[in-house]
């Protein structure tokens, strides 16, 4: 490789490119920030890397003469080789755009599964890859025809006018239509992977379980004495999408099974406590039990309320519940 001659400064400067992006996503830029990132990882690099790969030489238009006495043609033939900067442009984006849904199928079976970081990590690893190629392939292009980056060639929308020998003007006023709907194409793109569809939020409410054996017949302890004091801990997990505060009310409760119905002849508050959980995390909640009543009829009624509860809590008024049965001797 020549001092002088940067001909794979492009690619260099990609493979680069592509490893700042790729740390500053992951590394938990959010926002407009994180769609500025990542906008040309998904949507330029991979396919211009695929572009310089497939096409190392340098547009050209070559002019093939014909034999008059055999050929009966005057005219040589326009033989043309090479990317125009417009078309080196609009391939990079169409191979991009081809290349991701294949590196999004490959995330189906790694154990992160379809989510922003295997994606990008998948087109960034594709990215330096295929650019690893593109080098070797100019490498190999005789040095006369090699693509080489200019600064006519960064500027492809106002191709530069070139005379034929029979004064063949290249003007092409449509790139700016074409640039018009790439930057429509890279901006919703960017911002489609960058915020996905989310799902519904919810909150999750779990009750602490005991070693399963098979000398138990519950997974949580359902035989407690009368008058003293138990622990029974509670796990509240937010998925909520934004900050939430909790309150949690456990209800001692004696009810009649009568098919699917329940009915609650009695019931009496043992504890209530509050919780402040971010989004995406889990806090777990210690219970205090004292049951104050006695018998095998009995069934302790955990409810869960976003933000502080009603005068009576009940099931019905509760967002969350958990109903564990147990005896009392």
């Amino acid at each position: 490789m020549s001092d002088t001659n940067w001909w794979f400064f492009d690619l260099a400067a990609g493979i680069a490119v592509t490893g700042a992006l790729t740390f500053g996503i992951v590394s938990g830029i959010t926002g407009i920030g994180r769609i500025v990132l990542t906008i040309p990882l998904v949507l330029f690099l991979p396919g211009y890397a695929l572009v310089s790969a497939l096409f190392p030489d340098k547009p050209n238009d070559d002019y093939q003469s014909f034999d008059d006495e055999k050929t009966g043609l005057g005219n040589p033939l326009l033989v043309s080789g090479g990317l125009e900067a417009i078309e080196r442009a609009v391939l990079s984006v169409v191979f991009s755009v081809a290349l991701v849904p294949a590196i999004t199928l490959f995330a189906t079976v790694t154990p992160g599964g379809v989510t922003l970081e295997p994606v990008l990590l998948g087109l960034a690893v594709l990215t330096v890859i295929l650019a690893s190629l593109a080098i070797g392939s100019r490498y190999r292009c005789p040095a006369d025809r090699r693509f080489v980056p200019t600064l006519s060639s960064t500027t492809p929308f106002f191709t530069r006018s070139q005379l034929s020998p029979y004064d063949r003007v290249n003007c092409r006023p449509y790139n700016i239509a074409i640039a018009g709907g790439l930057v429509l194409l890279l901006a919703s793109g960017g911002f489609a992977l960058a915020n996905p569809p989310q799902h519904d939020g919810f909150t999750e409410l779990s009750v602490e379980t005991e070693s399963v054996t098979g000398d138990i017949d519950t997974m949580y302890e359902s035989t407690y004495p009368a008058g003293e004091s138990r622990e029974l801990g509670v796990t509240i997990t937010n998925q909520e999408h934004e900050e939430h505060r909790y309150t949690t009310v456990v209800l001692l409760q004696r009810v009649r099974y009568e098919g699917d119905d329940v009915t609650v002849h009695e019931s009496t508050e043992l504890d209530r406590t509050t919780a402040t959980v971010a989004d995406g995390e889990s806090t777990r909640q210690s219970l205090e039990i004292t049951p104050t009543m006695r018998g095998d009829d009995l069934q302790l009624t955990v409810l869960l309320y976003d933000g502080d509860p009603p005068a009576e809590p009940t099931v019905d008024n509760a967002y969350r519940v958990a109903r564990l049965p147990i005896g009392v001797a």
